[in-house]
């Protein structure tokens, strides 16, 4: 099949010339429509209008162009049907063999903060959508081409063969369904936001940011991609300096810098497999570092590191001392970039602040798990439960460990001391058993802390040994059907104990 005939009709024009002017020297005939046919005639080339084809106009402000029966006709009649064929030629329809199009802007325009309902449903395409899809269905005879990333390859198949080989035609094809899939799925995102139910069919459009070295591990493949019409969170950061990110790098960072984001200034966040070894609040940004990294220095080897604040030099030249896989903070002075590039392959990330997804997924065999997310928790409504009552420094020390466990992989314990985790206890089948482990971490630092569980204890052991280690006062949900057994330990013990009534397991 040697190709003669495209229909190019394309919101983003990048390239569009250089190719169209590629198709005209390789014999094409070119129709086309609005922007792109302005387009095309201003570099000089010819091309055939869409209203000359259908003989109508456009109408409803240019809503209507392309939806008639010569264009789409000449899109989807499959050529190996004789039947076809006949029927176009009965007609007087030619045939199209290349449909060059991409969409209206939607995902740029609802992403404008003055955007109105208005400005966002005249960005929906109709008949782009239409085209684009009756192209792919019809692979074996047309090529679609929705990128402009892909004019290179389709012309040098033209101009060396004549035609888009099959096995492009067919990988085209599936490009410009998931095109438009993700096209519906940024419209379907928008006008969801502000609906707090979960509707039958859960879409969700993702854009690729990069392809990963690998996965958690060598033998897995991996990539990194975006959600919504514009980057956030992780995906809006902006790498400064070091060697590409892994999978378990992007995992640990998104989970050091959601916790940071909820602390005060200034705060400093180190994260080693998804979970915290140290936490701090601090005097400055540099203090907060170095209270975070002596909680446990060890652990804190190999690890993320996410300030809250503006790191400075007195903050780089502390976090130079130590191997770490990641830097991230919302600023760097020049002088602080100056000490930590000098780590060739130490990762350094800027990005703004930032708080849970809207939608938490996970994925499970068969399907996906979605839930809302775990937002942050001033513990407002907790009440003392029992007779001794916390001094303000204690409930400080309470409020700010309340934020650090429900960070923490659970079961999860945390010691604290003057807005410092100096023990953190995670990821145990058993409860006193986290409580055991937090308390070994802490050591002889744990005389005077106060202690947070991430759930309630269903025992007393658990509290029992939280004030062996030297916790001094307790916060936690409650709820168990022990809780009198547990309060009633903590008055023997003469400790004050809140109760919550939020939950916060992170599996």
């Amino acid at each position: 099949m040697v190709m003669k005939r495209a229909l190019i009709s394309v919101s983003d024009k990048t390239g569009i010339v250089d190719f169209a002017r590629g198709l005209a020297e390789a014999g094409f005939e070119i129709v086309s429509s609005g922007g792109s046919a302005t387009a095309l005639a201003v570099a000089g080339l010819d091309a055939i209008k869409v209203s000359d084809v259908t003989g109508a106009p456009a109408l409803l402000d240019g809503r209507v162009k392309t939806l008639h029966p010569k264009i789409h006709a000449g899109i989807l009649a499959d050529r190996r049907k004789k039947s076809h064929v006949a029927e176009l030629a009965r007609e007087g329809i030619d045939a199209f063999d290349l449909v060059v199009v991409n969409l209206y802007p939607f995902e740029r325009t609802v992403a404008q903060p003055d955007v109105d309902e208005d400005d966002a449903l005249e960005n929906i395409d109709i008949g782009g959508p239409a085209m684009v899809r009756a192209a792919a269905k019809n692979w074996p005879s047309v090529a679609v081409v929705t990128s402009p990333e892909r004019y290179g390859d389709v012309l040098n198949e033209i101009k060396s063969s004549g035609e888009v080989s099959l096995e492009m035609r067919r990988a085209l094809s599936l490009e410009a369904f998931r095109h438009t899939a993700a096209y519906d799925a940024a419209i379907v995102e928008h006008f969801s936001r502000g609906d707090e139910s979960w509707p039958e069919r859960f879409v969700l459009p993702a854009t690729k940011i990069m392809d990963l070295r690998y996965g958690e591990n060598p033998h897995q493949s991996a990539a990194f991609y975006s959600t919504g019409a514009e980057r956030t969170g992780l995906a809006a950061a902006e790498q400064l300096h070091g060697k590409e990110l892994s999978y378990n790098n992007l995992l640990d960072t998104d989970a050091a810098y959601t916790l940071v984001s909820e602390l005060d200034e200034f705060g400093c966040a180190i994260i080693k497999h998804s979970n915290p070894c140290g936490v701090a609040l601090g005097s400055s940004i540099d203090d907060a570092y170095v209270k975070a990294y002596e909680c446990d220095t060890t652990s804190a080897f190999g690890g993320i590191i996410a300030l809250n604040s503006l790191c400075t030099q007195a903050a780089a030249e502390a976090i130079a001392q130590i191997f770490c896989e990641v830097v991230i903070a919302p600023a760097f002075e020049d002088a602080a970039l100056d000490v930590l590039t000098a780590k060739k392959n130490l990762r350094i990330l800027r990005a703004p602040r930032f708080g849970h997804a809207g939608v938490e997924l996970r994925r499970v065999a068969g399907g996906l798990l979605a839930q809302s997310p775990d937002a942050r928790d001033d513990a407002t409504g907790s009440k003392v439960v029992t007779r001794a009552q916390p001094t303000d420094d204690q409930l400080g020390d309470l409020l700010f460990a309340w934020t650090v466990v429900k960070h923490v992989k659970s079961n999860a314990i945390v010691f604290v001391k003057d807005r410092v985790a100096v023990g953190v206890g995670a990821g145990q089948m058993s409860r006193v058993e986290s409580t055991q482990l937090a308390a070994t971490r802490a050591g002889e630092r744990a005389a005077g802390t106060v202690c947070a569980s991430d759930a309630f204890f269903p025992f007393r052991d658990g509290l029992d040994a939280a004030v062996a280690a030297g916790a001094t006062a307790v916060i936690q949900p409650g709820g168990s059907v022990r809780d009198d057994e547990v309060i009633e330990a903590a008055d023997e013990h003469g400790i004050p104990m809140l109760f919550t009534g939020r939950r916060h397991f992170r599996h």
